[in-house]
């Protein structure tokens, strides 16, 4: 098979042909069909996430077809098409997997971090963790959901019953929460980089009742926010958005820095939030919600090949919505 992989963070990523990967006991094999990009693949190539194997082939919005089942595989039969999220396998014993929070599992799998993943034309994972997706959407509308609508819709379940939600980071998993919560009858605030007002006019496209920039305050108090942009001064914005009792959830894996901030704009018990990775769950609660909302992705897609350029575009905020490599 051919596969775009990472020998050493900070280095472009190399096109390589590679023996075809054989799936074990309780795996599955797939022909990748498309592969979302994910800010969690810029962390590992960029070296922000430090322990990947290596090399590894990023990528975890996996679309795939399955051509090759290991031997125990009951649930999942060759044909049959499957999305691969990030979490790729939990020891299953931990305290955390013990107490339904598999995500925090001591002894987890990552796909396209601690496991090969899909910026290649095939790839393996566990049965357990790959989730039937049936025929509806074609695969590059349902890639980012594996990974920007999983997350997002983690961390839009942790901001309880808010009805006015700050979306900060208007990029995939924003764009994906705000068709969720306009569906829900909630009011989304969407806030960009200072001065993109292209963004901008594409959040309110999506319904957005109010969008600005990262440096504005909202017409009005807020009821939650999810910090999506990996951005460690996001925080205190954010907070400063919030009525009493509102919550900031971060979103992401990795985050700069955050800024000393005054106690105040805490006080009034406001809380700060982190969500990390997803559970099976997640995976099944969103997966099967999404058709009934209508879900649209707005998406770039580009080459296997053009892995680099893709990651670089998102670096630099070049697309809205999410960017899909397609072998």
């Amino acid at each position: 098979m051919f596969a775009m992989r990472l020998h050493q963070p900070k280095t472009p990523l190399q096109w390589e042909e590679v023996p075809d990967p054989m799936p074990g006991p309780g795996e599955i094999r797939v022909k990748v069909l498309a592969c979302g990009v994910c800010r969690t693949d810029l962390h590992v190539v960029d070296g922000d996430l430090t322990h990947p194997k290596l090399p590894i082939i990023p990528g975890h919005e996996i679309v795939g077809r399955i051509d090759m089942v290991g031997s125990g595989v009951s649930s999942l039969s060759v044909g049959q098409r499957v999305g691969i999220p990030w979490l790729g396998h939990t020891c299953g014993h931990c305290f955390y997997c013990s107490d339904h929070h598999e995500n925090l599992c001591d002894h987890p799998v990552f796909t396209g971090y601690t496991r090969d993943g899909g910026y290649a034309t095939m790839a393996v994972a566990d049965a357990r963790f790959a989730f039937p997706l049936g025929e509806e959407g074609s695969a590059v509308e349902v890639a980012p959901l594996l990974c920007a609508g999983l997350i997002g819709w983690r961390s839009l379940v942790k901001t309880g019953n808010a009805q006015k939600v700050g979306l900060y980071g208007f990029g995939a998993a924003a764009h994906i929460i705000a068709q969720v919560l306009v569906w829900q009858k909630k009011q989304v605030y969407a806030f960009t980089r200072p001065g993109d007002v292209k963004t901008q006019a594409f959040a309110r496209e999506l319904g957005a009742t109010w969008a600005g920039g990262s440096d504005e305050l909202p017409p009005e108090q807020l009821d939650a926010a999810i910090i999506f942009a990996p951005v460690g001064a996001l925080v205190p914005a954010a907070l400063k958005t919030l009525r009493k009792g509102g919550r900031v959830v971060c979103a992401g894996i990795h985050m700069s820095e955050i800024p000393a901030f005054s106690y105040d704009i805490l006080w009034e018990e406001r809380e700060i939030v982190s969500v990390a990775n997803l559970t099976r769950q997640d995976g099944l609660d969103f997966l099967s919600i999404a058709p009934k909302i209508g879900i649209h992705t707005t998406t770039t897609t580009y080459a296997l090949k053009d892995a680099n350029k893709a990651l670089d575009d998102l670096r630099h905020g070049r697309f809205d919505g999410a960017a899909v490599l397609v072998p």
